[in-house]
């Protein structure tokens, strides 16, 4: 099913002059990696704590970019300056799901929104990129089919962050916002799981 993963070669053309000169002076694609949790987890927990200032939710749209732009960069790197590594493939699947964490379960402090449809996103979404990385196991590779995958999820959390810290969420719908992005993340799992299963039988 169409992903909005379906832009990132149009993205990672653009960042290639950056990459290239990120090479050049050294830096490597697991300290990129690294980063853009580090910063996931200093903002989520920023927003979790002050949850009061409802306006710091604006951080997340800015993270969730920024993150975007950083997990390109340390897949360019490790490409096309060969720097490929298991531990590589390691930290890029294990930090991508615990910045997801980091930026989802805040919004269980805001009243709002149900403290279980949250937490049932945050592990709906964990599922749906294990069952992604599962893809490499049934022989059909790192599966990114949709509905609802990372690109996705993360434009969705983007838009319920700006909407929240402007106060625009209708009392009446907010409950049902995290479930509803939890069955998608599901459906996306299910995807990934079948697509799995097809490719491992042929």
């Amino acid at each position: 099913m169409p992903t909005l993963y379906a832009l990132k070669p149009a993205f990672q053309g653009r960042l290639r002059p950056l990459v290239n000169q990120l090479a050049a002076n050294g830096v490597t694609a697991n300290s990129i990696t690294i980063l853009a949790a580090l910063m996931s987890i200093v903002a989520g927990a920023a927003i979790a704590t002050l949850h009061e200032w409802r306006w710091l939710l604006l951080l997340i749209p800015v993270v969730l970019f920024v993150r975007m732009a950083l997990n390109a960069v340390d897949g360019m790197l490790a490409r096309e300056h060969g720097q490929a590594s298991t531990l590589g493939m390691y930290l890029n699947e294990i930090c991508d799901v615990v910045s997801d964490l980091a930026l989802t379960l805040p919004f269980a402090a805001f009243a709002q929104f149900s403290a279980w449809g949250v937490i049932a996103f945050a592990i709906a979404a964990v599922l749906a990129e294990f069952a992604g990385v599962l893809g490499i196991a049934a022989g059909i590779g790192r599966n990114y089919a949709g509905p609802f995958g990372k690109s996705d999820r993360a434009l969705a959390l983007g838009v319920v962050a700006v909407l929240c810290a402007a106060g625009l969420w209708p009392v009446s719908i907010a409950p049902f916002v995290f479930p509803a992005m939890a069955t998608l993340s599901l459906l996306t799992a299910i995807n990934r799981i079948r697509a799995g299963l097809i490719g491992s039988a042929s």
